[in-house]
């Protein structure tokens, strides 16, 4: 295990509108505030999305299974920001999304389009010195510090 300490700095509250790109919108406003690391709160609801929703097989480097839907779903999730070695901002984002029986949960990736309004609550981590690099071993950008 490896970590590091870091304290709250701002607390930036959110509303994606209908239609807007979820990841899309959430980097933009990383970098307009110039946020190095945080923490994501999120509840509303999507209208498509594309998800990992495990590998293929326990190995690594994992091969991801990728799932999707295209009709509203309600959904919640909880994620991270840190700046690559590039300084662009990362979103490592898990969601559960659901419609009536169809339940859905994984990393969400790819597209992301809010339907109504999705409520996001970021709360800024300074001082952490956290950043993704690239992992030789599994192929991903990992967090480290």
């Amino acid at each position: 295990m490896k970590y590091s300490q870091g304290h709250l700095g701002r607390v930036l509250v959110i509303k994606i509108e209908h239609g807007d790109d979820l990841l899309n919108e959430l980097r933009q406003l990383a970098i307009k505030e110039k946020l190095s690391a945080a923490v994501l709160f999120l509840i509303g609801a999507l209208k498509k999305a594309s998800l990992v929703a495990g590998p293929q097989e326990d190995i690594i480097p994992p091969s991801p299974v990728w799932n999707s839907f295209d009709n509203a779903h309600e959904m919640v999730g909880i994620g991270t920001l840190f700046l690559d070695q590039d300084q662009q901002p990362v979103i490592h984002l898990h969601a559960a999304a659901g419609r009536a029986d169809d339940c859905r949960t994984g990393c969400i990736r790819g597209d992301a389009e809010a339907y109504l309004v999705v409520e996001v609550i970021i709360m800024e981590i300074l001082g952490s010195g956290a950043i993704r690099k690239p992992d030789a071993v599994t192929g991903m950008d990992m967090l480290g510090f």
